[in-house]
């Protein structure tokens, strides 16, 4: 399993992204690797990854980006952000709606 993007690098990619732009936030298999006692992860990590995932999704639900999966194998996923269209926005606008969110 490997963290592939963090939470910070996620959010700064989402601004700049053209529609279509992927990024893979991580590899492996999400929910095991986000649960405490199951995952092999250490605390620090598990705890990025969980935010960067949270991260992914509240941005999915405000409609900037598509949330995928690619099967790389039995139980190994690759988690892509794929970035949509989006209008006039500037630059922080992930975080300024993020911010909102909350």
């Amino acid at each position: 399993m490997s963290v592939a993007a963090s939470e910070i690098t996620l959010m700064a990619w989402v601004d700049v992204a053209e529609p279509g732009a992927r990024l893979v936030y991580h590899r492996g298999f999400l929910v095991v690797d986000t649960t405490p006692n199951v995952s092999t992860l250490g605390k620090p990590a598990l705890e990025d990854l969980r935010a960067t995932a949270n991260a992914a999704y509240r941005l999915s639900e405000l409609g900037r980006l598509h949330l995928v999966q690619e099967r790389l194998g039995p139980d190994r996923f690759a988690y892509l952000a794929i970035a949509r269209p989006h209008k006039g926005t500037v630059s922080t606008a992930s975080v300024k709606q993020l911010a909102e969110a909350a």
